[in-house]
């Protein structure tokens, strides 16, 4: 049996989260599927600080998120970065309902980034980050205020569409 540590505590936290109300079907395709990419990176940063790396959890995880790189290579998917710090340029008021975590990783202002599939937000930092960091990420993430806004018809869903189609 592994020992619990903090971080375990916080990925059952992330699992005792749920969905069930929302309609996934309605997600936008491309802020859908950013979404869960975020949802999987949050679960494997925490997922390496609570087990040991070559636990069969952190290894399902790790190729998780390299099959799901290959995919945001393609098509519209390759188009959300970009997007991503337009919104920031233009429509700040919609960009700052995204988790502060995913604003950082797309800001061209910060140093966060997706590193080795994990969420860094210091790369200077030689510490792991601290749970409660990764707790505020979780409530972030499901917040209603920012699932409604990655449903086809919202105002980011539409942004996103007028942006692709003027690619």
């Amino acid at each position: 049996m592994l020992e619990t540590n903090e971080y375990t505590q916080v990925l059952q936290g992330l699992y005792n989260k749920s969905l069930v109300l929302e309609d996934l079907s309605s997600f936008h395709p491309v802020l859908g599927f950013y979404h869960f990419d975020a949802l999987a990176r949050l679960d494997y940063s925490i997922s390496v600080l609570a087990y040991n790396t070559s636990s069969p959890k952190v290894l399902l995880s790790h190729d998780t998120i390299r099959r799901r790189l290959d995919e945001a290579k393609t098509g519209l998917y390759a188009q959300y970065p970009q997007f991503m710090a337009r919104l920031e340029a233009t429509h700040p008021d919609v960009y700052e309902i995204f988790p502060l975590f995913i604003q950082n990783i797309y800001s061209k202002e910060h140093p966060a980034s997706y590193r080795s599939f994990r969420i860094v937000l210091d790369p200077e930092s030689k510490i792991p980050m601290p749970a409660h960091y990764f707790r505020i990420m979780i409530e972030e993430m499901f917040d209603p205020q920012y699932l409604n806004m990655i449903y086809k018809g919202s105002k980011t869903a539409k942004l996103f569409d007028e942006y692709t189609n003027m690619q």
